[in-house]
């Protein structure tokens, strides 16, 4: 956005309602307030005590429920809650969301947050609806663990149908600019994969490498001497571990196929150190460490 949106007098959005105030929905709703982009930000969630602390903490400036009332004269609903949830919500809130209204979401796996609104709309994706992905969190979760920073600089995707309506793509690009991300679009099915290799396929790791280590009898050993590496590696098996099982489950097919192809490499470096192959090993790594020192 430029300087002027910046340094707005008057909010751009009148009111904006967040499904979900876990860390993403609420870190949007404190981007949005420390922008003043917005006069109103309405909060639901299932969980009261989230509630009651947005509410304390200023996060959010009304706790709201799924119902007409909640939803009138909103410029945006955002849906931020587990993928596994989605479903749920949309069958719930979309019959009582306004044509007028945009919507958008944060789930990291696409194909079936589009799937849930075609199944409440007979098999019709709804012109007002943007699919969307912040490429940013942490371990942590909880309507305390957002931070108005966490989207700056950060990549935002959007992953707009045939059927979406410009000015809805607009303003959600334009709201996710003022939270300070970069907003790139993809196709939905390409998303999903470059995803499932990025992000699905190394939580995957990280969680089932702790979990292997935990059910071993000399564990209480092991994550004593763990050095930086066995933290660096597996800081994100601290993450949602029911956000996470949703997304194994709800992208599967792409996560399936990188599996795959991580099992593959994996037979060859047990092959390599079985049979003393220290040229393909070097190799290997030499390789690997010149892709990450090319992305740093």
């Amino acid at each position: 956005m430029t300087e002027t949106t910046t340094a707005m007098q008057q909010p751009l959005f009148n009111k904006i309602v967040i499904i979900g105030l876990g860390l993403i929905g609420s870190s949007i709703a404190r981007a949005l307030k420390t922008k003043q982009a917005v006069e109103t930000i309405v909060g639901i969630d299932n969980n009261p005590d989230m509630l009651m602390d947005g509410q304390t903490l200023g996060v959010i400036d009304e706790i709201g429920t799924i119902d007409g009332a909640s939803f009138e004269n909103a410029d945006i609903v955002i849906i931020s809650v587990p993928m596994g949830a989605i479903d749920s919500i949309v069958s719930q809130a979309l019959p009582l969301i306004s044509a007028d209204t945009v919507i958008t979401d944060v789930a990291s796996a696409k194909q079936s947050v589009v799937d849930a609104f075609r199944a409440t709309t007979d098999g019709k994706t709804p012109t007002n609806f943007v699919p969307g992905h912040p490429i940013s969190g942490t371990e942590h979760n909880g309507v305390r663990a957002g931070f108005a920073t966490l989207f700056e600089n950060r990549a935002c995707v959007l992953t707009p149908l045939p059927s979406t309506d410009s000015t809805a793509m607009t303003t959600v690009q334009t709201m996710w600019e003022i939270c300070g991300a970069k907003v790139a679009t993809m196709d939905i099915s390409h998303h999903d994969s470059l995803f499932a290799a990025t992000s699905h396929l190394p939580h995957m790791l990280a969680y089932t490498l702790v979990d292997a280590l935990a059910k071993k009898s000399d564990k209480q050993e092991i994550f004593k001497f763990a050095a930086g590496g066995f933290r660096d590696f597996t800081r994100i098996a601290s993450s949602d571990p029911i956000m996470w099982r949703d997304v194994a489950l709800l992208n599967k097919t792409a996560i399936l196929e990188m599996l795959a192809v991580y099992r593959q490499e994996l037979d060859e470096l047990t092959a390599d150190i079985k049979n003393n192959n220290a040229v393909a090993i070097e190799a290997r790594f030499r390789n690997a460490k010149t892709a990450r020192d090319a992305l740093l």
